[in-house]
Order: C-alpha cells, then structure tokens, then sequence
C-alpha cells in the first residue's frame, strides 16, 4: 500500500515534526510495524568563488592514495580525513572565465553554446536530482546565497543552480529568511493563500492570451523569445501547482531557533550550514546548493585585502591572506561534517551516511582553471572516502558530478560534458 505524503502528514499531526517517515523508497507504515524506515538520501554542493591556494591546499600528487599526509590548507579537516577524499586532476574543458568560480562549476556548459548569444549555460548537478525527488518534498530544492557574492568572484547566476533550460535558479541570501522560509508558520488563513494562488493564475492566463494574440507574423528570432516567454510561464505554473498541493500541510517543526538578521561572514556561514542540516533533517528538502560568501568572510577574519587582489595572491601578505581563508573554508567545513556525523535518522543511522556532498570551484587560483579544488564527502553515494585520488589531467569534472548523481540513484547516463564515470572514485 502506498501512503501520499501530503494525506498522512495531515491527518498526523504529532509526526509532522519528523522528517523521515515517508522517503522516495517508502511504501507503507503501521504502528506494529517492525521494519525500519529507510532514510533518504540526499546531495549538497558549497561553491567557493575564487579557489585556493594551490601551494598549500592541494596534497603533493605524487602522495596518492589512503595514506597521504594531509596539506597544510586541509589540516583543519584532520579529525575527518578518512571521511572525505580529495579529487585531483578535473576541469571544466570550456571553462574561459577566471572570475567566475560558480557560473559552471554544476554544468561544466560552454558560455557560447546557443549560436547568436554571448552567454548559454545548462542544466546544473544538483537539478538533475531535485527534478527526479523533489515532488516528496515541500522545496523542490533550496539555493542559498550571500548578500556579497557580486565581490566573491562567482560570475553570472543568483545561486549555483541552472534549470533544465539553462536559466539561473533565486536563492535565499540571508539565514534568517532561509530561517522563515523553511519553518515559520503561515498566519494567513488557507482560504486567503489559495486565492491569492488563484489570483496569480489568472495574471498568468491573461499573459499567455497577450502572447497569443501577438504571434502572427512575428519573425523567428522574435518566435523563439516567445516560445521562451510561454516556457517562463510553464515554469511559474509548474511552481504555483507545487505550492498549492503543500497549502494545508504544516511546515516542519525547525530544530532550531531563529538567527539574527544581521550575521556576517564565520557567523553567517556557520548558521547556513545549521539550516542545510535542519532542512535535510526534517525532509523539507533533499537538494541543497550554497554559494559562499568570500568578502565577508574575509572582514570577519581582519583581512585587508579585497577578494580579487587576494586572489591573485603573491608570497607576502596576499598569499598569507589566500591561506587565512582557506583555513577558515576549512574549519567551517569541518564543522558542517561534525553536525551532519551528530544528526540521528529515524533507522538509526546518521544524516552523515545518507548525504554526498561536494566542496570546491571551478578556478584552482588566481586565473588558472584546471585541477580545480574538489573535495567529496558524505556515504549516501557510496564513494571511496578518505583518499588522495589524483586522475588523468583534464578529466571532465562533470565525470565526478556523474558518479555522484549515480551514487544516489539517479538513472542518468552522463551529464553535461562527461565521458563516463570515475569508477576510482566508486567503493
């Protein structure tokens, strides 16, 4: 017997509050029941904007393996070292911009594919899953950004996501919003949030028969902007749908309290990665993409530099500064793994074991964008943790994304640009 989600949570009103009692492989719950609930799994991305420092980031490539001695830039990630492997040897093969560490570090698109436009880009790691889970979830998946990503050298996009038609995903750019969005109740009644969804139904009817009436006679470089008009509107009624089936289902009760609306830098970073676990921990969400910040992050620790002078770092006090946000990446990183390895499932296991999650850019340092920073961790895709993998040179990126997405069940042959998967990559 299979239970719909949305029916179960309402008339439960004592279980709303948790997260793991209904997942994409779930088919039946009862009281007498000894069987235990399978977790979901789920796949995070946090995306830096300028890279590294590749002189004390990267361990030596010649140390390959499970016995490597771990690099300076890494050390803050020590008391995890057997839980995440460091992935040398990848590129985006058209990457061309050296300021954009985000822009196509999902797609691995090339900026000129569309003929006619100076800018295309495809569709990024993490939407692949969220189109295939997202419907047994109140977010189909959550983009979250900073306030100073314009200084962080990510390029084009408002998150790091990209849908299926290339087109850049909104993100939450504050902890608090995120905060709100995720678990504060809704005070408006149901009666008046569904007329309101019924309002903006009909602005959209009213603009596909504008459209309508203005497509005789257009020519073809105005009948694609149409048609490319029509698929925005699909896509506003696609989401208007998903927030009318999830009305009357309370949200999740949030494991923790509010932020302030004012944090910054460390603290803001620190309370983003406690939102990415409460919304994987109360299933609000099973993809979940960050963009970090860099010049705040940068003003927290007392650096002076501004983010791309310290990007192309020199020996002296930019390369002192680049090291200074690496090790802060890192701290915080490992921080998030602490919380992810404390956070129990409902089937005993930890929210550690069922998330694979990917920490990196698409820049190495300062213009260089090949062997870009990669760094895997999590057991929900059953990868060979706790190695220095060095690949051929200039394997696809997308190779890594590939297996990953694999890893978690998605039946997909490639993406973007792969060739295959990494199967050194695989356990």
């Amino acid at each position: 017997m299979n239970i719909n989600r949305r029916h179960f949570l309402r008339g439960s009103g004592a279980f709303v509050a948790l997260p793991l009692l209904e997942s994409a492989g779930f088919k039946a719950f009862a009281a007498s029941s000894n069987k235990k609930t399978l977790a979901p799994k789920r796949l995070a991305f946090m995306g830096m904007g300028y890279g590294v420092t590749a002189e004390t980031w990267f361990p030596d490539i010649k140390d390959s393996g499970a016995d490597y001695k771990l690099s300076q830039g890494l050390a803050p990630l020590k008391r995890h070292k057997k839980d995440f492997t460091i992935v040398q040897g990848c590129k985006h093969k058209f990457s061309r911009q050296p300021h954009w560490g985000s822009t196509f570090w999902l797609t691995g698109a090339n900026q000129y594919g569309t003929p006619g436009q100076s800018f295309s880009n495809t569709i990024s790691a993490d939407q692949v899953m969220a189109n295939a889970v997202g419907k047994y979830t109140r977010f189909t998946s959550i983009q979250l950004d900073s306030r100073d990503t314009k200084s962080g050298g990510h390029g084009p996009g408002t998150s790091l996501a990209w849908d299926k038609r290339g087109k850049p995903i909104p993100a939450f750019n504050s902890a608090l919003m995120t905060y709100h969005k995720m678990f504060s109740a809704d005070d408006m009644p149901l009666a008046q949030r569904q007329s309101l969804i019924a309002d903006k139904r009909s602005v959209l009817d009213s603009m596909h028969i504008e459209a309508k009436r203005i497509q005789k006679g257009l020519t073809k470089t105005d009948v694609d902007k149409l048609n490319e008009y029509y698929q925005s509107i699909r896509d506003i009624e696609t989401r208007l749908s998903k927030e009318e089936s999830w009305l009357d289902v309370p949200k999740a009760k949030a494991p923790l309290a509010a932020p302030s609306g004012n944090l910054k830098g460390i603290q803001e970073i620190e309370v983003m990665y406690k939102l990415m676990v409460a919304a994987f921990q109360t299933d609000s969400t099973r993809v979940i993409t960050y963009r970090l910040p860099v010049h705040s992050l940068m003003q927290s620790l007392a650096i002076g530099n501004n983010p791309h002078n310290m990007s192309h770092y020199k020996p002296g006090e930019t390369m002192e500064a680049s090291k200074k946000r690496d090790k802060a990446h890192c701290e915080l990183l490992a921080g998030f793994i602490d919380q992810l390895k404390a956070t129990k499932e409902a089937d005993g296991s930890s929210l550690f074991d069922n998330v694979a999650l990917a920490f990196g850019s698409n820049i190495r340092s300062i213009h260089y964008m090949d062997n870009c920073p990669t760094i895997i961790s999590g057991g929900a895709a059953n990868l060979k943790l706790g190695h220095n993998l060095v690949l051929p040179k200039d394997t696809p990126l997308n190779n890594v994304w590939l297996t990953m997405l694999q890893g978690v069940g998605m039946n997909v042959e490639s993406h973007g640009d792969s060739t295959g998967i990494v199967k050194e990559l695989q356990a």
